[in-house]
Protein backbone atom coordinates (compact mmCIF):
# COMPACT_ATOMS: atom_id res chain seq x y z
CA UNK A 1 0.00 0.00 0.00
CA UNK A 2 1.33 3.56 -0.81
CA UNK A 3 2.90 5.70 2.27
CA UNK A 4 0.12 8.56 0.89
CA UNK A 5 -2.97 5.83 1.58
CA UNK A 6 -1.83 4.77 4.42
CA UNK A 7 -1.67 8.88 5.76
CA UNK A 8 -4.84 9.11 4.43
CA UNK A 9 -6.92 6.10 5.86
CA UNK A 10 -5.21 7.44 9.29
CA UNK A 11 -6.60 10.81 8.80
CA UNK A 12 -10.18 9.49 8.56
CA UNK A 13 -9.15 7.78 12.23
CA UNK A 14 -8.13 11.21 14.05
CA UNK A 15 -10.32 11.28 17.27
CA UNK A 16 -11.05 8.05 16.59
CA UNK A 17 -7.88 5.93 17.59
CA UNK A 18 -5.46 6.62 20.39
CA UNK A 19 -2.21 5.33 18.74
CA UNK A 20 -0.44 3.96 16.23
CA UNK A 21 1.90 0.94 16.26
CA UNK A 22 5.27 0.59 13.37
CA UNK A 23 5.46 -3.07 13.45
CA UNK A 24 6.10 -6.13 10.66
CA UNK A 25 9.06 -7.70 9.72
CA UNK A 26 12.04 -4.71 10.93
CA UNK A 27 10.72 -1.42 10.97
CA UNK A 28 14.07 0.26 12.13
CA UNK A 29 15.54 -1.13 8.56
CA UNK A 30 13.27 1.48 6.54
CA UNK A 31 14.65 4.55 5.87
CA UNK A 32 11.81 6.94 5.94
CA UNK A 33 10.55 5.43 9.60
CA UNK A 34 11.71 8.86 11.17
CA UNK A 35 9.59 10.87 8.64
CA UNK A 36 6.56 8.55 8.88
CA UNK A 37 6.34 8.43 12.46
CA UNK A 38 7.11 12.09 12.30
CA UNK A 39 3.92 12.75 10.03
CA UNK A 40 1.92 10.19 11.77
CA UNK A 41 2.44 12.12 14.93
CA UNK A 42 1.54 15.48 13.16
CA UNK A 43 -2.09 13.86 12.87
CA UNK A 44 -1.94 13.33 16.67
CA UNK A 45 -1.34 9.84 17.32
CA UNK A 46 0.94 8.68 20.45
CA UNK A 47 3.50 5.85 18.25
CA UNK A 48 4.56 2.40 19.21
CA UNK A 49 7.53 0.93 17.75
CA UNK A 50 8.33 -3.20 17.63
CA UNK A 51 12.13 -3.67 16.97
CA UNK A 52 14.18 -5.97 17.14
CA UNK A 53 17.53 -3.68 17.79
CA UNK A 54 19.33 -4.58 14.63
CA UNK A 55 19.30 -1.12 13.84
CA UNK A 56 20.91 0.68 16.61
CA UNK A 57 21.31 4.60 14.98
CA UNK A 58 17.93 4.56 13.25
CA UNK A 59 16.74 3.36 16.80
CA UNK A 60 18.34 5.96 18.46
CA UNK A 61 16.96 8.93 15.72
CA UNK A 62 13.21 7.99 16.48
CA UNK A 63 13.22 7.28 20.10
CA UNK A 64 12.51 11.22 21.07
CA UNK A 65 9.57 11.06 18.73
CA UNK A 66 7.71 7.45 19.60
CA UNK A 67 5.85 6.85 23.02
CA UNK A 68 6.44 2.88 23.68
CA UNK A 69 8.91 0.48 22.52
CA UNK A 70 7.96 -3.69 22.21
CA UNK A 71 12.10 -4.74 21.95
CA UNK A 72 12.02 -8.25 21.09
CA UNK A 73 15.20 -10.29 22.46
CA UNK A 74 15.71 -13.29 20.66
CA UNK A 75 18.25 -15.09 22.83
CA UNK A 76 21.09 -14.76 24.75
CA UNK A 77 23.40 -11.55 22.86
CA UNK A 78 26.15 -14.03 22.41
CA UNK A 79 24.07 -16.73 20.94
CA UNK A 80 21.98 -14.28 19.01
CA UNK A 81 23.25 -15.48 15.70
CA UNK A 82 22.44 -19.19 15.98
CA UNK A 83 18.49 -17.81 15.98
CA UNK A 84 18.92 -14.80 13.89
CA UNK A 85 21.35 -16.51 11.43
CA UNK A 86 22.97 -13.06 11.24
CA UNK A 87 26.72 -12.12 12.25
CA UNK A 88 26.99 -9.18 14.75
CA UNK A 89 23.42 -9.37 15.60
CA UNK A 90 23.66 -9.98 18.99
CA UNK A 91 26.15 -6.94 19.37
CA UNK A 92 23.72 -4.60 17.42
CA UNK A 93 20.72 -5.84 19.47
CA UNK A 94 22.89 -5.34 23.10
CA UNK A 95 23.80 -2.04 21.93
CA UNK A 96 20.16 -1.18 20.93
CA UNK A 97 18.79 -2.13 24.21
CA UNK A 98 20.61 0.35 26.16
CA UNK A 99 20.14 3.25 24.50
CA UNK A 100 16.56 2.14 24.92
CA UNK A 101 16.94 1.73 28.78
CA UNK A 102 19.16 5.27 28.57
CA UNK A 103 16.03 6.86 26.87
CA UNK A 104 14.23 5.97 29.86
CA UNK A 105 11.41 5.40 27.49
CA UNK A 106 8.66 3.02 28.68
CA UNK A 107 9.35 -0.50 26.83
CA UNK A 108 8.68 -4.17 27.14
CA UNK A 109 11.34 -6.50 26.66
CA UNK A 110 9.82 -10.02 25.20
CA UNK A 111 11.30 -13.23 23.71
CA UNK A 112 8.89 -15.81 22.14
CA UNK A 113 10.12 -19.31 23.04
CA UNK A 114 10.46 -22.52 21.00
CA UNK A 115 11.90 -25.53 22.67
CA UNK A 116 13.64 -26.52 19.70
CA UNK A 117 15.45 -22.88 20.06
CA UNK A 118 15.58 -21.58 23.15
CA UNK A 119 16.01 -24.00 26.91
CA UNK A 120 15.49 -23.26 29.98
CA UNK A 121 19.04 -22.31 30.51
CA UNK A 122 18.97 -19.99 27.57
CA UNK A 123 16.20 -18.16 29.31
CA UNK A 124 18.32 -18.32 33.12
CA UNK A 125 20.82 -16.43 30.96
CA UNK A 126 18.40 -13.90 29.33
CA UNK A 127 16.97 -13.49 32.60
CA UNK A 128 20.43 -12.24 34.60
CA UNK A 129 21.48 -10.40 31.28
CA UNK A 130 18.72 -8.11 30.71
CA UNK A 131 18.25 -7.47 34.26
CA UNK A 132 22.09 -6.28 34.86
CA UNK A 133 20.85 -4.00 31.68
CA UNK A 134 18.10 -2.66 33.91
CA UNK A 135 14.97 -4.43 31.83
CA UNK A 136 11.78 -4.07 34.36
CA UNK A 137 9.65 -5.96 32.33
CA UNK A 138 10.22 -9.02 30.51
CA UNK A 139 7.54 -11.10 28.85
CA UNK A 140 8.05 -14.38 27.60
CA UNK A 141 5.65 -15.66 24.81
CA UNK A 142 5.07 -19.37 24.09
CA UNK A 143 5.77 -19.96 19.79
CA UNK A 144 2.71 -20.16 17.78
CA UNK A 145 3.31 -22.88 15.25
CA UNK A 146 0.32 -21.55 13.02
CA UNK A 147 3.08 -20.46 10.29
CA UNK A 148 5.68 -22.34 11.93
CA UNK A 149 9.31 -22.32 10.07
CA UNK A 150 10.09 -25.12 8.39
CA UNK A 151 11.91 -27.74 10.33
CA UNK A 152 10.15 -26.74 14.10
CA UNK A 153 7.83 -29.13 15.75
CA UNK A 154 4.76 -28.16 16.76
CA UNK A 155 4.89 -27.85 19.92
CA UNK A 156 4.53 -25.30 22.59
CA UNK A 157 6.76 -24.07 25.48
CA UNK A 158 4.99 -23.91 28.89
CA UNK A 159 4.56 -21.55 31.95
CA UNK A 160 5.83 -24.33 34.12
CA UNK A 161 9.11 -24.49 32.03
CA UNK A 162 10.09 -20.81 32.87
CA UNK A 163 13.11 -21.50 35.02
CA UNK A 164 13.47 -20.76 38.79
CA UNK A 165 14.55 -17.46 39.62
CA UNK A 166 13.33 -15.67 36.43
CA UNK A 167 10.59 -13.52 37.60
CA UNK A 168 12.42 -12.65 40.53
CA UNK A 169 14.42 -10.47 38.89
CA UNK A 170 12.34 -8.18 36.92
CA UNK A 171 9.44 -5.76 38.77
CA UNK A 172 7.04 -7.43 36.10
CA UNK A 173 7.48 -10.49 33.96
CA UNK A 174 4.37 -12.22 32.52
CA UNK A 175 4.17 -15.17 30.56
CA UNK A 176 1.72 -15.30 27.23
CA UNK A 177 0.95 -18.79 26.35
CA UNK A 178 0.00 -19.19 22.32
Amino acid sequence: MPWAEVVAFLQTRVNLLDGVVFSGGEPTMQAALTDAIAEVRALGFRIGLHTGGPNPARLAEVLPIVDWVGFDVKAPFVDYERITGVSGSGDRALESLRALVASGMPFEARTTVHPDLLGSDDLSRMSIELAAEGVRRWVVQAYRPDGAREGLRATRFLESQVPAGVRERFEEFTFRSA
